[in-house]
């Protein structure tokens, strides 16, 4: 069971008092500029991070993280979760089941302050995790046409509800194999609006061989990373993306498209010629049935 107590509900953005200045002319106006708060996660009482985030979505977002980093194997190992925004915070609670707490312990890393980015607070280089297994759906993004690519282009912006009201957050959607936009969450980090959007598919037991990972940003290692870690096969991003992307993309068997517009893409990472016979489903498929 889920539950969200609000005494301050957030809407995503809030009003800001601003002079604009424009052709040599100044006028006081109101703007809208996208909320950013830090958010708790804590693991069966345990504290183990804060995030900066956007204080939407938080039981998803809590779920996408916790599958997304390894904290949990499957949805199924979350029994419950909580959120509760506060007037500038909020804190988001997961029960998870006591095999997944205990490895959590023995790997946890200090995370407090980063805005999605992944490798901060870890103690050394050899901590970061560069090799991902490649994932049991490697090659079965190889379908997914330049015509799909270029519809969900075209689609995501009237889906950015919080971008056209700020202009400055990221969004990650969900598309079908002929390009339709079918879930978008937006935040004020990407790697966060990802993970909101790893906790949807999870709830709903999405088929991951029949879509594709659409982000308004840049692909960093990061957002790769968390990809092939839940076993989603195929990356589109509207920018470009770095070199450890492209290598753990490679290694991990997603598909990785960059600069995808409503008249093209550059191909990075190719899908796998050789495609399993029988791909095994990938952990956001268990979701738990208490969750909808």
């Amino acid at each position: 069971m889920e539950s969200c107590i609000r005494r301050d509900e957030p809407t995503g953005s809030t009003a800001c008092q601003v002079t604009r200045h424009s052709a040599g002319d100044a006028r006081d106006t109101v703007d809208r500029v996208v909320e950013e708060t830090p958010v708790a996660l804590v693991f069966n009482d345990i504290a183990h991070t804060v995030m900066m985030a956007t204080p939407l979505d938080l039981d998803v977002f809590g779920l996408g993280f916790a599958l997304s980093e390894g904290i949990v194997e499957r949805a199924s190992d979350v029994f419950d979760i909580e959120s509760e925004c506060r007037a500038g915070s909020a804190e988001v609670r997961l029960t998870v089941s006591q095999q997944a707490f205990m490895a959590m312990k023995a790997h946890r890393r200090a995370l407090a302050g980063r805005t999605g980015c992944g490798v901060c607070g870890i103690e050394s280089i050899a901590q970061l995790d560069l090799h991902p297994p490649r994932i049991a759906a490697a090659g079965t993004a190889a379908g997914i046409g330049a015509a799909a690519i270029e519809r969900a282009a075209r689609a995501l912006p009237a889906h950015q509800t919080l971008m056209r009201e700020t202009g400055g957050i990221h969004a990650a959607a969900w598309c079908d194999r002929d390009g339709d936009v079918l879930d978008v969450f937006e935040d004020v980090g990407r790697h966060n609006a990802l993970d909101k959007l790893i906790g949807r598919l999870a709830r709903r037991r999405a088929n991951l061989h029949d879509g594709f990972v659409f982000l308004s940003s840049r692909a960093s290692y990061e957002l790769v990373r968390k990809a092939a870690r839940v076993g989603i096969p195929m990356i589109a991003t509207i920018s470009a993306p770095t070199s450890l992307a492209i290598d753990v993309a490679r290694e991990a068997g997603v598909r990785l498209l960059g600069f995808c517009r409503n008249d093209g893409f550059v191909e990075y990472v190719s899908p796998d010629a050789a495609r399993p016979s029988q791909p095994d489903q990938p952990a956001l498929a268990q979701a738990h049935p208490a969750r909808s």
